[in-house]
């Protein structure tokens, strides 16, 4: 549970970084478009069931397979969605990373 509880705060925590350290003018405004982008877990719903913590999400979701984010690395040469772009793949990396180094408790 506490896993759980950490992963999601990443979610968080790591965008605001990335806004306060790269954009310190607009991290507000950048922090909340970084932040935006977790609604790419909207796939979850439609799977069985929506949420189990021992399933990895990346290559299991839609959203979050490899195509899905080779597309999202393609984001990242327009300017517009660059942003955007960032954020998806921030949330791909925290995914991945919770598949592969999961915390003993």
């Amino acid at each position: 549970m506490i896993t759980n509880m950490i992963h999601i705060a990443l979610h968080f925590i790591i965008p605001w970084l990335i806004a306060k350290i790269a954009f310190p003018k607009r991290w507000l405004k950048v922090w909340l478009i970084l932040c935006a982008t977790m609604l790419v877990d909207i796939d979850h719903l439609l799977a069985d069931p929506i949420y189990d913590p021992q399933r990895c999400s990346i290559n299991f979701h839609p959203l979050h397979t490899y195509w899905a984010i080779g597309g999202y690395v393609l984001l990242l040469i327009p300017k517009k969605t660059r942003l955007i772009a960032i954020g998806l793949l921030i949330h791909m990396l925290l995914d991945w990373q919770d598949c592969h180094f999961k915390l003993p408790w």
